[in-house]
């Protein structure tokens, strides 16, 4: 099965001969290694590179175990070396070399070398990619499967497809995997032997209890306002267990930092300001997310929401979760300050974009209800509602954009309207 990806392609292939490395990163077995050994391999043969001008080594490989050593390494890459045409060095999970950085920037002295590396270990699956070269390492970050990627290989239709990816999710293995018994044995097995213990080696944590318990809570209150406080609070009330803020945020930044979810700030849209706290997490991929929960929370609203955050992302947006301050009165008549909520503030350059989602409209009130905090924003950039079980795509009587959740997903294009 050939799952085309695109972008990533693309984006590698416009940063060839820039002379930095270029570091592959994203969540384990979201198809890294695939992309590099796989789809830009394939596409250097075409472009008519000679077979023995691409260094190719898969450092997991028993194999080649004596290139984990950081001389032997070297010294094999330099007798590839024959002649003064390009050469590209391709290197899969190269947290197996002993000091790659050294490596890695070595060959950067190599005038007629182009690197490109991927790794998925505790050490390489974090921001620490970013200053690990010296300002010349060139990170690309790959997702699992969007809903578009997924739908390319998937044998049915749309709505059978969705219902398949809100469970399952977008990791490219699940869909080798016939029944949902072997789909759902895979993801939970993954998430505690894999992601899980990545995390604890990277960061020495000795027990397991509370940050499985934080995961728990995480995973049941995807899209909520939350912060290290209330989740201490939380843990309280509900489960007996005294763990201080401080730890709360350690716990959270480490589950960030290995791309399995990802953190939407808080941002004030009239007052052009960041609010600190309370954020909003969402996981890098669903089917993580409902494993974790032994698949018994699979309410589609809030899963449709993390879906389309994830897809915002992919688009190369900077997300932030909305409030729109205003003054309505309360239950005595007098006029008090209020916060109404927008889903999503997305940037790219100079475009922004107001979004909201919402699984129906089934009634004038509920479109009402969805659409007030954006009618509240008074700048001209686009705003929108992405709603599930809409008919057809179109602007209402208010100037609101009411689309069509399939024609946002499937259509990389569909917000520039």
């Amino acid at each position: 099965m050939v799952i085309k990806r695109d972008l990533y392609l693309n984006t590698l292939i416009r940063h060839q001969h820039n002379k930095m490395i270029k570091v592959i990163t994203g969540i384990r077995r979201c198809g890294k290694s695939y992309l590099l050994f796989n789809l830009f391999y394939n596409h250097l043969i075409e472009s008519g590179v000679k077979d023995d001008h691409i260094i190719k080594i898969a450092l997991d490989d028993r194999q080649n175990k004596k290139y984990r050593n950081p001389d032997v390494l070297c010294d094999y890459v330099h007798s590839c070396i024959k002649d003064r045409e390009m050469y590209y060095i391709l290197l899969d999970e190269v947290q197996y070399v002993s000091e790659f950085e050294d490596v890695l920037n070595s060959f950067l002295h190599i005038e007629n070398t182009d690197t490109y590396v991927t790794g998925s270990n505790a050490k390489f699956l974090s921001k620490d990619i970013i200053t690990e070269f010296r300002g010349r390492g060139d990170q690309i970050h790959i997702f699992p499967l969007s809903f578009s990627e997924f739908m390319s290989v998937y044998d049915g239709n749309v709505i059978d497809g969705w219902n398949e990816y809100i469970n399952f999710g977008g990791l490219p293995k699940i869909l080798e995997f016939s029944s949902n018994n072997d789909k759902a044995k895979y993801l939970k097995e993954i998430f505690s032997e894999t992601y899980f213990k990545d995390i604890k080696e990277r960061n020495n944590i000795r027990g397991d209890a509370e940050v499985e318990e934080l995961l728990d809570i995480l995973s049941s209150s995807i899209g909520s306002l939350t912060n290290p406080k209330k989740l201490s609070d939380t843990f309280k009330s509900v489960k007996q267990i005294s763990i201080h803020p401080d730890t709360i945020k350690n716990y959270l930044d480490y589950f960030v930092d290995s791309f399995l979810i990802t953190q939407a700030k808080r941002y004030d849209i009239k007052g052009k300001k960041y609010i600190n706290t309370p954020s909003k997490y969402y996981f890098t991929d669903i089917g993580l997310r409902n494993a974790r929960l032994n698949f018994r929370q699979e309410e589609e609203t809030h899963i449709l929401e993390n879906i389309v955050f994830n897809e915002l992302l992919i688009r190369g947006m900077n997300v932030d979760v909305g409030f729109v301050e205003h003054y309505a009165p309360n239950e005595k008549g007098n006029n008090v300050l209020k916060k109404s909520e927008v889903d999503f503030v997305c940037n790219l350059i100079d475009k922004r974009y107001y979004i909201q989602v919402a699984l129906s409209l089934p009634s004038k009130e509920k479109i009402e209800q969805e659409q007030k905090s954006l009618l509240r924003i008074s700048d001209s950039f686009k705003k929108i509602i992405i709603v599930k079980d809409l008919p057809r795509s179109h602007y209402n009587e208010d100037g609101i954009y009411l689309m069509n959740l399939f024609d946002f997903l499937l259509n990389p294009d569909s917000l520039n309207f």
